[in-house]
């Protein structure tokens, strides 16, 4: 197989946290901003851990300051997803850093996001929507002010509501406020767990927040009872191995759970989270896949299948994604 040719469903990937470096140092050049310490001597990414991790993001997401600069991210990004053979990818977007969470500011980076994501498609065919993301290790109100600029931008682009950032802080039950009145808006809901928080914050997440998706949720493996919750429940887990392995939540690829979950009938999908922060792409993480779980094009047309069904698009988009990966795969 050459995995650069595999048709490709992404479901999570943070906007910012795709940026390639190159283009991140050469914003911050044009704005006279120094992030020089966001940066290794080969010019990656430089943190230690997950908190460094997140500290270096919010870094370089600080070079990010008007619509158009987001406007020339989102293409970037979205054209280097479709070089990795990606036909339809969801983004994680967050007004926290797109105008303050202030409903006006955020409809401009909306507009100049959504414009970048039709030429991309012009340019490439890749199809794409937006989550809207609160931020856990920000203050719990903000998140509030998060889903009104979901339910406000509601529409072709904007179909998704989530939450991300560090979740040993705080409770889903904070949030809950904020995805009540997302799910009144009818947007897809999604919000991280079970990547450090163990197998009970997934509980939580789902009890709580009434999700159909999980942003990771790889250490439910440490609850098989749930495990085969999530299973009968055909709750999709958005996993990102290469991510797992880069931070350390497991020490390789060969004790990731990511086969074990999907044998035992959970509904798996593959995505690269912040890929060049994980030196990473997802070719890289099918090729992965492949050399250490025996992955065939079997299994990634399943994978596949599964994002394709749990995506926050319409029903058209899904039928059409559907009989793409038909035709691609056989």
């Amino acid at each position: 197989m050459i995995m650069r040719e595999l048709a490709k469903v992404e479901l999570h990937l943070h906007l910012e946290g795709a940026a390639n470096p190159a283009l991140m140092r050469d914003m911050a050049k044009e704005k006279s901003i120094d992030i020089s310490g966001a940066f290794t001597e080969q010019g990656m990414y430089r943190f230690e851990g997950f908190q460094s991790f997140l500290r270096t993001y919010e870094a370089v997401t600080s070079v990010l300051q008007t619509p158009a600069d987001y406007a020339r991210l989102t293409l970037d990004v979205l054209r280097n997803s479709a070089e990795q053979g990606v036909v339809y990818t969801e983004l994680f977007l967050s007004p926290d850093f797109c105008g303050g969470r202030d409903v006006a500011a955020w409809r401009e980076y909306v507009h100049a996001m959504q414009e970048a994501a039709d030429q991309a498609r012009r340019e490439t065919g890749i199809q794409t929507r937006g989550i809207v993301t609160c931020i856990r290790h920000f203050d719990p109100m903000w998140s509030r002010e998060t889903a009104l600029c979901a339910a406000e931008t509601k529409g072709d682009f904007i179909t998704g509501f989530g939450m991300g950032g560090d979740e040993t802080r705080g409770k889903p039950a904070d949030f809950a406020y904020a995805f009540d009145l997302a799910r009144e808006a009818e947007l897809g809901l999604t919000a991280h767990a079970g990547e450090w928080g163990g197998a009970g914050m997934v509980r939580d997440t789902l009890r709580d927040l009434r999700v159909s998706r999980i942003g990771h949720g790889v250490q439910a493996i440490d609850d098989l009872a749930l495990v085969d919750y999530l299973a009968e429940h055909e709750i999709t887990l958005e996993v990102c191995p290469g991510s797992n392995v880069a931070l350390g939540v497991y020490p390789a690829w060969h004790r990731h759970p990511i086969s074990t979950l999907l044998e035992r009938g959970v509904k798996v999908t593959v995505s690269t989270d912040d890929p060049p922060f994980f030196h990473t792409n997802l070719v890289s993480e099918y090729e992965n896949l492949n050399r250490t779980f025996d992955w065939d094009a079997d299994v990634f047309k399943t994978v596949n299948m599964n994002a394709v069904r749990a995506a926050f698009c319409d029903e058209d988009t899904r039928a059409q994604l559907t009989k793409d990966l038909e035709s691609a795969y056989g």
